[in-house]
């Protein structure tokens, strides 16, 4: 029977089989060879499409069905991940090229369409079935309000339907974020008139198996619950006494950030240990957040900045020594409270080892990021991606690995989370860079965007001027003195800014930051932790949305 169906497949013009046993059998095909061959999401396109093409050689097939194994050879890769997932958190996108145009009833809202529910076409009934098991649905067409569900945490697995060009242009946004996703080809292309394997769609909406080992933990909702821990009311338990230091650090805590280093460690620490009480996992945000806020409350004075989030810093408002004392008692607090979690001592001493390393390290990157400002001519990119590693990658690395270590992680999983939060670490300093650069047109300070000097003094050296027509203009010069001159010093920075996009320094940075995100991915392909190494994808698909690389 399977060489007469091979037969048939030959014969076929389309790219899709127009018979269903046909497709069928392919599809088993592809659970077959993704299971023997142990391929785990997420793969790249290029990884995907050549092993389809290994598919198609496996079942002595030419190319004439590549685009449909592409399809579902992908979607057996992702199937047990959406199969894990809670039908109440999936959604179902339909293309509008589903309806009978002629007899549609349907209205229209930003959303998409609404069925009236005429059963003219197809589209009722698959909403029905679907909605009666808890899916979220949408008929619409694109992926931009998918991802966007699903970065908002109402969702956690995408099952869609969309023509073979729109499915092709979807893969790589989808794939970006770690969307688990199963896709199904309609029949033909075309905007009306359109028709799918209703079948096939109906056991992928009906298909669940519950797998808590890789059933998706949403980013979002993590988020969120994060943010409450960060209230006035839930603080208290963290702050109880009614000094004044202690009401300014609980101020400084609760005021402001992304929260990026709380979610970061109950993140590594839910992913190896899923048995823990909301008590603790508060404690481990509050500790993590106090070591955060404390080094934000120092670099403010050492970088002479005024205001954070908006608001007057805390030595603007209180004064140096006020801040230096409240910044002092945040790394305090950050260890008394370490020293109260409720856990083996072995695990605490390892705490304690690693927080207080931490600390030395971003010391050390914060005294040569000081040193830069100085002499900034003698630093190389590698110079400048080592600074970043150490203080924001570390900053990354302390909330990671404190969460693996808590959660029992085996070694090599804390060594690639460690070589992790470097890359992503210095990643998101070079991404900084490039924005303070692009965001702030008006003439400013240039070392706000330090990498984009570096890579440019690099570029110029040997050369006998750094700006047109400006002898003698120096870096160091530039960092030393652009910022109080008036306009002859704007118009260096103009100058500046000239020959940064002369010489295509932008593409350059932006070629640093691919590779360091690149590592990135790297590292994470080595995760054992099948749901740590989905949701870190998704972290770096949000963090770095706009380099889809």
């Amino acid at each position: 029977m399977k060489n007469q169906l091979k037969d048939q497949i030959k014969n076929q013009i389309n790219f899709i089989p127009g018979q269903g046993e046909i497709r069928d059998m392919l599809r088993r095909e592809a659970r077959l060879f993704v299971s023997a061959n142990k391929i785990e999401p997420p793969v790249d396109f290029k990884t995907l499409e050549q092993q389809a093409k290994n598919l198609l050689i496996h079942l002595n097939l030419d190319n004439q069905y590549l685009e449909f194994a592409i399809v579902v050879t992908a979607n057996e890769i992702w199937s047990e991940v959406v199969s894990a997932t809670p039908f109440n958190r999936r959604l179902l996108l339909l293309p509008q090229c589903l309806r009978d145009t002629s007899n549609c009833r349907a209205v229209f809202d930003d959303m998409g369409l609404v069925c009236a529910g005429c059963n003219n076409c197809g589209i009722n009934g698959i909403l029905d079935e679907s909605e009666s098991l808890g899916y979220t649905t949408l008929v619409a067409d694109g992926t931009s309000i998918a991802i966007s569900l699903v970065e908002e945490g109402s969702i956690d697995a995408v099952i869609g339907v969309g023509c073979m060009q729109v499915l092709k242009q979807s893969f790589r946004p989808v794939n970006h974020v770690a969307v688990p996703a199963i896709a199904l080809p309609l029949m033909h292309d075309g905007c009306d008139g359109t028709t799918l394997d209703y079948k096939w769609l109906s056991e992928e909406i009906r298909r669940y198996k519950f797998n808590p080992r890789i059933s998706p933990l949403s980013i979002s909702t993590l988020k969120n619950k994060v943010r409450d821990y960060f209230t006035e009311e839930t603080l208290r338990r963290f702050f109880p006494e009614d000094t004044e230091v202690e009401r300014l650090a609980c101020k400084v805590v609760r005021t402001g950030g992304q929260r990026m280093r709380p979610l970061l460690l109950l993140l590594a620490y839910q992913c190896y240990n899923e048995h823990d009480t909301e008590e603790m996992y508060s404690a481990l945000a509050v500790i993590i957040e106090c070591f955060h806020k404390a080094s934000l409350v120092h670099d403010d004075i050492e970088d002479r900045s005024d205001t954070r989030y908006g608001q007057p810093a805390l030595h603007t408002a209180e004064g140096i020594p006020v801040a230096m004392n409240v910044g002092d008692y945040l790394i305090g607090k950050g260890y008394n409270l370490l020293s109260r979690l409720q856990c083996e001592p072995g695990l605490l001493a390892g705490c304690f080892r690693l927080v207080s390393e931490s600390h030395l390290k971003m010391a050390e990157g914060q005294g040569a990021d000081i040193q830069l400002s100085e002499k900034i001519s003698g630093y190389s990119a590698a110079d400048l991606l080592h600074i970043y590693k150490l203080k924001t990658g570390e900053a990354v690395k302390v909330a990671m690995l404190l969460g693996a270590v808590l959660g029992n992680a085996a070694e090599k999983e804390i060594q690639y989370l460690n070589d992790f939060s470097e890359w992503f670490g210095a990643a998101y300093q070079v991404r900084d860079d490039l924005m303070e650069y692009r965001e702030n047109k008006e003439p400013d300070h240039p070392m706000e965007y330090p990498f984009l000097l570096v890579l440019l003094n690099e570029e110029m050296k040997g050369r006998c001027t750094l700006l047109n027509g400006t002898s003698g203009l120096t870096l160091d010069g530039l960092s030393a003195g652009l910022s109080s001159n008036g306009f002859a010093n704007n118009l260096k920075n103009s100058l500046l800014r000239q020959r940064i996009s002369e010489l295509r320094i932008e593409q350059k940075a932006e070629d640093y930051l691919n590779d360091c995100i690149k590592k990135c991915y790297i590292e994470l392909d080595k995760l054992q932790n099948y749901k740590l190494r989905l949701s870190l994808y998704g972290v770096i698909g949000k963090v770095f949305k706009e380099y889809n690389i």
